[in-house]
């Protein structure tokens, strides 16, 4: 496993890290998975309070408690639940951020949360208010760094503009180029981390049958997979060359790949042995479909 810098941060994070939502609290074998996964060098773990209502974030603090000083832990706040568990409302006030992030820190079982991100956000919110509760909890020392989960154009501009963000969580694929138009560029030039999800579109670029994804047809889908596989040498799975696209660009930090069995972790970390793309294939893969761009938020 080779690592990476985390944006402007002191973190270095496994290039292939562990998205954490799809991990069924109930079942005994999560917690294996995650074991296995740092057997693999995985050390980063991406959870948020919203999932399973706080139960993901249990998970964690129960599993990871024994190596808490080896891992890097990331959760997200913004969505509050309501009462009654039916649903969520969206709340970035500071005062829900400063207290939600009490209720977090008791369910991982640790006193700091190495990267807290605001799951969401819209150009509306009070941003300000918002930057200065992450401030508050930094300077607190209950959080390390904070960032933003968004593939929002105008919402990333502005927290770009107005805070220290570290990171950024977005979804960044083969099939998914919209961050290309001017958002990678942009958190490249400002040091700040981009934490790739979605990075194999959900299976289609490492082996499952094409379909429709983002506009792109079946057939545009298949196009791609046909030039990815045409780029990938036949001892190799189709899914490293499609990580590795995604990993080659200098802003991504790290591939957040989505786990829920065991057959998944050793296919998703087996591609995390690196292989440096050439330009000439690089460019190959750039020109297998026509990039969409973001039609809102801009």
């Amino acid at each position: 496993m080779n690592y990476r810098k985390l944006g402007h941060s002191d973190i270095n994070i496994s290039e292939v890290s562990f998205g954490c939502m799809s991990l069924d609290w109930s079942n005994t074998e999560s917690e294996r998975l995650l074991h296995s996964a740092i057997d693999y060098g995985v050390n980063f773990f991406d959870t948020a309070d919203l999932y399973d209502g706080g139960k993901n974030e249990t998970l964690l603090g129960n599993a990871l408690k024994e190596h808490r000083k080896g891992i890097i832990l990331a959760t997200k706040v913004g969505n509050q639940l309501r009462p009654d568990g039916s649903d969520w409302d969206w709340n970035p006030s500071r005062d829900y951020i400063v207290n939600a992030v009490e209720q977090s820190l008791k369910r991982l079982q640790t006193d700091y949360i190495d990267l807290y991100q605001l799951h969401g956000g819209t150009i509306e919110d009070p941003i300000d208010e918002i930057i200065d509760a992450f401030e508050i909890l930094q300077k607190e020392g209950k959080i390390r760094y904070y960032g933003i989960s968004s593939i929002r154009p105008n919402v990333i501009r502005e927290y770009v503009d107005r805070s220290n963000i570290t990171s950024v969580m977005m979804q960044y694929n083969l099939l998914d180029r919209r961050a290309e138009e001017t958002c990678l560029q942009l958190l490249d030039e400002n040091n700040i981390g981009v934490l790739a999800r979605g990075t194999l579109a959900k299976g289609l670029l490492a082996g499952k049958p094409a379909k429709e994804y983002l506009g792109y047809t079946e057939t545009e889908v298949q196009n791609t997979i046909d030039v990815l596989k045409e780029a990938t040498a036949s001892d190799q799975p189709i899914g490293r060359t499609a990580m590795q696209y995604v990993l080659q660009h200098p802003a991504i930090s790290s591939a957040v790949l989505g786990i829920r069995s065991q057959k998944q972790l050793e296919e998703g970390f087996s591609l995390s042995h690196s292989i440096s793309l050439s330009n000439e294939i690089f460019a190959v893969l750039g020109k297998s479909n026509t990039p969409k761009i973001y039609a809102q938020h801009r």
